[in-house]
């Protein structure tokens, strides 16, 4: 390519950012843990090498939908003009969707198995062929989706060339209640969406719930855990409850690991309170 059409071609690709057609990042949140994910950033930028990939992670517990469902909520209004790509997907190789879910600022890339669920209000539903988006890699893998489908269908929606891969979608949308957690009585029934790497853990009580039941402490497990602010409310090893950076509650230890040392771990529960 010419020094010219090399200029040329830039000031097309930000033409098209400029008016919304491409974007210019991709996140990729997968269960995948190992190198797959890296092989996932070849094909993306073998087809764009203009745009950026954002690793959210790549630690999601392996099938949990809902888990994904939570961390893809708790990111994606932090990012504008970006492509969100979510591979946990149990069904690949099915006859499951991959859709396409797109509103004025973000695209959403994910199997038709709820994981979109807190996302797609708004957006406009397509359907990725996966027999066309497959074609960039020349493969179509029965256990591979996300480098044979998802990756080539990131790196080409973020060109501005959606309509090449994918056609509108009006079949049914599998959604899931991710914040189902509710009030009974003394108790909460609730999930346990996520522990992080401090072994806080991260539930589906949202933050108007607590504001609801107005609660000093909470009993989870036989242990209580003081509704706080800030971790420094306590003493070092003490443990709490706090309404963490995505407002819904945690249950943590001051400097150590809950999760550790009380046996938590991901699910369904009842907690009380008073």
């Amino acid at each position: 390519m010419t020094r010219e059409n090399s200029e040329r071609a830039k000031i097309s690709y930000l033409g098209e950012l400029k008016e919304g057609k491409s974007k210019h990042l991709i996140t990729l949140l997968t269960d995948f843990g190992d190198f797959y994910p890296g092989i996932m950033k070849g094909v993306i930028l073998s087809i764009n090498p203009r745009v950026r990939v954002i690793d959210i992670t790549h630690s999601v517990e392996p099938q949990n939908v809902r888990q994904a469902a939570f961390l893809l909520s708790s990111h994606h209004s932090f990012f504008s003009n970006c492509v969100h790509v979510v591979v946990v997907d149990p069904g690949v190789g099915g006859e499951r969707e991959i859709l396409l879910a797109e509103n004025d600022s973000n695209c959403f890339i994910a199997p038709n198995n709820g994981v979109l669920s807190e996302v797609i209000d708004k957006c406009e539903i397509y359907r990725v062929d996966t027999g066309k988006a497959s074609k960039y890699t020349g493969k179509l893998s029965s256990t591979f989706h996300g480098r044979d489908v998802f990756a080539p269908a990131a790196a080409l929606v973020a060109m501005g060339r959606r309509d090449e891969i994918a056609e509108p979608f009006d079949g049914e949308i599998i959604m899931i209640d991710v914040f189902d957690a509710k009030i009974e009585g003394n108790q909460i029934d609730f999930s346990i969406l996520y522990i992080d790497s401090f072994g806080n853990a991260v539930t589906n009580i949202k933050k108007e719930i607590i504001e609801e039941i107005q609660p000093r402490e909470f009993i989870l497990n036989g242990i209580t855990f003081p509704l706080v602010e800030k971790y420094s409310d306590v003493e070092e090893g003490e443990p709490l409850a706090l309404i963490g950076s995505f407002e819904t509650l945690e249950f943590s230890i001051r400097e150590g690991n809950a999760t550790k040392e009380f046996g938590l771990k991901t699910g369904r529960f009842r907690v009380g309170y008073r």
